[in-house]
């Protein structure tokens, strides 16, 4: 219907500092201030009595697997999972086979999208030709085929001067680049964090300092070149300080954190369940105290699932053979809300904000806003609802998730996309 009419929920709008309870009027796809008296008469009507309504959520770190692995995901069911967690935009990593480092599979990826997508898609591009880290993409095509960033993530580029020159050529283009924080040198055969728990379980450690060399000569090159590195999954306590330290020397970078590495720590590998394996890995309680540190002072940017499927058969293996990766767009936003705003006192308005506003303006999105004329992304969601996550149950292709079988609080009840409702709480419909 062109016509839509929320009514009674607590709206939260970061981007405008709007908080409190009222309805939301969208005309043709579009938030608008009201609706005349005809209109309303023939809106479809939400009764949100108990919910909150804020922008879709943002997520600018997913892996949808499409083209060449889609046993494991493709862009149809990463979007429904996306839609079932309250996100209406998310930006897909370009680790597929072959790597979308050319064109030619930029355009594929794109015509998939719009044939398949319930939600927003924006694609990446590889910062080197085929994600083999000798020699760089051609960053300028990518950019004219509609890539919004370039990024080697699934692997870090190890060569400094390759980096720089990267850096270089993405600013030219208006790219920011992406990276994934990893020293291969320092990580050969490791599977968790090095510490007490690896040192008791007989596993190879993954020290911080792999992560921490990397998020250093990023902040370097940032501020050699100027160009925008955003810092994925940031897991280190050291590496948030590095950040810190770079930020308020006016270095342009940014950082995220995902929902895994704030609410798990490597205490949960004791059982070696590789359910809990990922990269990078699950780290102490002091690395995790940190990490939601930097979220209150703004050293951490925002929230980011790294959604990353596998199936039964890839991840049920002796822990040291299991992929690295967990899915997580369906239980981001309780994970989160737990972790954050019940057990640490964030304001609720603040989570939103880290999930909506603060994702989209790093990489110059159009959403993540309730503003008068935007796009009618919405999200709706209780606070309150405890449910129980059923991963095979889900829209993934993938059930690898330490949150299966677990009880959560916080459910999203509504997602809205460009005015129509694309998820009701119990089903997708396509766009």
């Amino acid at each position: 219907m062109p016509f839509l009419w929320i009514k009674n929920a607590r709206v939260i709008d970061p981007a405008n500092k709007r908080e409190g309870d009222g309805d939301l009027f969208v005309k043709n796809g579009v938030i608008v201030e009201s609706l005349s008296t005809a209109d309303k008469k023939k809106a479809k009507i939400i009764d949100a009595a108990g919910l909150v309504a804020c922008p879709g959520l943002v997520d600018i770190h997913v892996h949808f697997r499409e083209p060449g692995q889609t046993h494991k995901e493709n862009i149809a069911t990463g979007t429904h999972c996306a839609a079932a967690g309250g996100f209406t935009t998310v930006v897909c990593m370009p680790n597929t086979a072959p790597p979308a480092s050319n064109t030619g599979t930029i355009q594929y990826i794109k015509d998939v999208i719009e044939r398949d997508a319930v939600v927003k898609v924006l694609p990446t591009g590889c910062i080197t030709a085929d994600m083999k880290g000798e020699k760089l993409a051609p960053i300028g095509s990518l950019a004219r085929a509609g890539v919004i960033a370039i990024t080697d993530d699934g692997d870090c580029v190890q060569s400094n001067e390759l980096m720089r020159r990267a850096c270089e050529y993405a600013k030219m283009f208006d790219l920011p680049l992406m990276d994934h924080c990893q020293d291969h040198s320092m990580t050969q055969g490791a599977v968790m964090n090095e510490g007490v728990v690896s040192t008791r379980l007989g596993l190879r450690g993954w020290p911080n300092a792999a992560e921490d060399l990397i998020v250093a000569r990023n902040a370097i090159l940032s501020t050699y070149t100027g160009a925008h590195i955003h810092l994925q999954h940031i897991s280190s306590r050291n590496a948030v300080e590095i950040i810190r330290r770079a930020k308020a020397r006016g270095v342009k970078i940014t950082a995220e954190a995902t929902p895994h590495h704030l609410a798990l720590t490597d205490a949960c590998i004791e059982g070696y369940d590789p359910k809990f394996k990922m990269n990078p890995p699950l780290r102490t309680a002091e690395d995790q105290a940190e990490l939601i540190a930097g979220l209150k002072d703004g050293t951490i940017d925002i929230i980011a699932t790294d959604h990353a499927p596998h199936t039964d058969y890839e991840k049920d293996k002796e822990f040291d053979y299991a992929p690295n990766g967990i899915i997580g767009l369906e239980t981001a936003l309780p994970v989160t809300l737990g972790v954050l705003v019940r057990q640490n006192r964030f304001k609720l308005s603040k989570v939103i904000d880290l999930m909506t506003r603060k994702p989209a303006d790093i990489l110059d999105l159009p959403a993540g806003t309730l503003s008068v004329g935007a796009a009618a992304d919405i999200c709706l969601f209780d606070p309150r609802e405890t449910w129980t996550y059923d991963a095979k149950a889900g829209y993934s292709k993938s059930s690898n998730s330490p949150w299966d079988g677990e009880q959560l609080r916080g459910r999203v009840k509504t997602t809205i996309v460009d005015g129509k409702v694309i998820f009701d709480g119990k089903r997708i419909r396509r766009r």
